[in-house]
């Protein structure tokens, strides 16, 4: 069994040309017993965004807190605290910081999606 705070977990910057204001960390995962999925929470600060990519496995979103837009394969979708997403498999996708606080969202992955 695994209990823990997200403010235990020490974020990990994401360094990346793709990437503006964002940070991740990882809640659950295979280190923690769950051996096909992570778990992670994903935090955009102002006018932060998440790289516009393509992968082959699927993702589901869940937002927690502020205001951001998810722009998938070529439609942007505006999204706040208590909306979710399911992000298919090869569909271009990214999330943007569109309010004026922080835009924070858990993201499933299955395990080979986890890049850290």
């Amino acid at each position: 069994m695994v209990i823990g705070t997200e403010k235990e977990v020490i974020p990990i910057i994401m360094n990346n040309p793709e990437v503006k204001n964002a940070v991740m960390k990882v809640l659950i995962g295979p280190k923690e017993g769950w051996g096909d999925y992570v778990m992670r929470v994903l935090e955009l600060g102002k006018d932060g965004y998440t790289p516009k990519h393509v992968h082959a496995w699927p993702h589901i979103n869940y937002v927690i807190e502020g205001k951001g837009v998810l722009h998938m394969d070529g439609t942007d979708t505006p999204v706040e605290a208590g909306a979710y997403a399911y992000v298919p498999a090869d569909s271009l996708h990214q999330y943007k910081n569109i309010g004026e606080g922080v835009f924070r969202f858990i993201c499933i992955v299955p395990k080979e999606g986890h890049m850290a």
